[in-house]
């Protein structure tokens, strides 16, 4: 499968956050910009090192709204975000497992994780940027500024 072009519609899903609140992608349509990032593991150094990066960047976070999404279960993610201090949505795609990774092209079956992608959809769920990182390879938090600044205001 391949992932979302810019200019497509972005696939919706809807799953839960770490807290068991349910987050539907469509929801936020006409609302805000919305940042998709998908990470392959909780508690793994370079996850941590990119989530903790976007929690220490509040202006950033205001700017969007940030759905990071990973195939761990929501305990899992609910004791990652309590022990890292994250305090936006961490998505679970733990069951069916990697279904919304599988949507968007980023799921590497064989390990059964997500790959690191991240995908910019602005209010009218339009994809307007990706970046598709190797999983060792630490996303840059300016690429997202510099993709966010770039939507015309809705």
């Amino acid at each position: 499968m391949s992932l979302p072009a810019v200019g497509s519609r972005a696939p919706d899903f809807e799953t839960q956050n770490q807290y068991g609140e349910p987050v539907r992608l469509s929801d936020y349509a006409g609302r805000r910009d919305v940042v998709l990032v998908f990470y392959p593991y909780a508690f793994s150094q370079v996850c941590t090192s990119e989530l903790t990066a976007l929690r220490d960047r509040p202006s950033l976070l205001a700017a969007a709204e940030f759905l990071a999404i990973s195939c761990d279960p929501m305990f899992t993610l609910r004791a990652y975000a309590d022990a890292q201090n994250l305090d936006f949505n961490l998505l679970t795609d733990f069951w069916p497992h990697g279904a919304i990774a599988t949507a968007y092209g980023v799921l590497d079956a064989d390990r059964g994780c997500a790959l690191r992608g991240t995908f910019v959809v602005d209010r009218s769920g339009i994809v307007r940027w990706s970046v598709l990182n190797p999983i060792p390879e630490a996303r840059n938090p300016d690429d997202y500024a510099e993709a966010l600044a770039s939507l015309t205001p809705g």
